[in-house]
This record gives structure tokens, sequence and C-alpha cells, in this order.
């Protein structure tokens, strides 16, 4: 079980690289298997292309090592808080991708200009707050992932049709029912993040598509009355 899970993590974080979402040891990936409540995460550090399936490291949820040479992410207790609080989600993605970071760096929020988007997020990508001193402080990676989480519950945003948060000043996580889905929403994060710059710049008076397209699109390819895609 836990070599499978160890398998598709690294062959997840394999893919930031691949889609240009990363450079040098920047970002990572991981994925819960909930019914032994473990997790797999990339090593801190270790370059992609020197990792092998057997440098993720097994961890569980509350912190402590399972398995694995080397030490973890240093994201690993923002991956802890998103696996307790969204119970539906299964893996996590967390890059430095170049525009989806842009606009988290500017603090904006990323809205819904158009249907590439709605297809994805319902609404726009939320920018969080920067942490306090004292949260920095006390524990920057677990209050990131508090945070992320107390900020959807205040803005009344579902995880599941939201699956993307922008923390500024830092850069983005992303999350799906597995690292492939997560990696997969990173990759839309940082195309529709793009198109909202490109058209920002075009038309400096751009507007968020009506919400009647928003939702069209949306739920065409989400919910009971999807139609989108093969049976």
């Amino acid at each position: 079980m836990l070599e499978e899970l160890k398998r598709r993590v690294y062959e997840a974080n394999l893919s930031l690289p691949k889609y240009d979402l990363v450079r040098f040891t920047w970002g990572n990936v991981s994925e819960i298997d909930r019914e032994s409540g473990y997790f797999a995460i990339k090593p801190s550090g270790v370059e992609y292309d020197k990792m092998t399936p057997d440098d993720m490291v097994i961890m569980d949820m509350n912190g402590k090592k399972i398995e694995g040479k080397y030490e973890p992410s240093s994201d690993t207790a923002t991956h802890i808080e998103l696996y307790k609080a969204f119970a539906d989600v299964g893996g996590i993605v967390h890059t430095h991708s170049i525009y989806a970071t842009s606009w988290a760096q500017s603090g904006r929020s990323i809205p819904c200009y158009g249907t590439t988007h709605a297809d994805y997020f319902y609404g726009e990508v939320p920018c969080i707050r920067c942490l306090t001193k004292d949260e920095i402080d006390a524990d920057y990676e677990g209050n990131t992932g508090s945070l992320i989480v107390k900020e959807f519950i205040r803005l009344c945003k579902d995880p599941a049709a939201v699956p993307a948060v922008l923390c500024k000043n830092h850069g983005p996580f992303t999350w799906g029912v597995d690292a492939k889905d997560a990696v997969h929403n990173a990759v839309i994060l940082e195309e529709v993040a793009k198109m909202a710059y490109l058209s920002e710049s075009i038309n400096h008076h751009v507007q968020a598509a009506p919400q009647e397209v928003q939702d069209k699109h949306y739920y065409r390819k989400h919910g009971a009355n999807a139609y989108y895609g093969q049976k």
C-alpha cells in the first residue's frame, strides 16, 4: 500500500517541473491514504531529477515521520491542516508558479473573467491575508493551513468547488481527490492566472464574466446535472 502511495506521489511531484510550475527544489505534492491516516510527501530540498519513489516521506496526521530517510517538505504542517479540515481532499500541491504567485504577491484574488476559469473554479480564487507576526512565530506552516481553512469558512467557499487558494506574499496551494488531480488543478490555476493578467493588460476595465455564464460553465461539468464529457 505505502509503496504504491509513494510511487503516485513521486510521479505527481515530477509533473511539477514537467508543466513548468517550479524551479530547482521549489514546490511539493502529497497524497493521503484516508484508511491508514498516512500521507506521502516530497522530501525537503531534494532536486526533482535526483528523486526516486523511495525518497518520498511517509507521515501521519500528527506530523510524525513513519518512514523515509529524508526530512519531509517544510510545508508538511500546512498539508496536515488541510487534510484535517477538508475531508474529501486526497492530494495537495504547493508551487511558486509565476503567474499565480504574482497574483499572490500582489495580494489579489483572481477574478473569473471567462469560461476557462469557470469550468474549474466557482467564482474567484481567493487571496488570503498574510499571517501576523505572532502566527508566524508560533507555527508558520501550521498556521498557514489553519488560516486557509478559516478563510474558506469566512468566505463561504466550498473547497470542492474552489480547489485553490493564494497565500498573500507567498504562493498558491491547490488540492484534489488525489495527487494527480491536485497537480491538474495547479496547472489550470496557473493558466487562468495568466489569462486574467493578460485580460487586465489588454483591457484595464475588464469585468468578471456574467454570473449566468459562470454558473452554466461550472455546473455543466460539476454536480448532479453535469453533462460535459462522456458517460
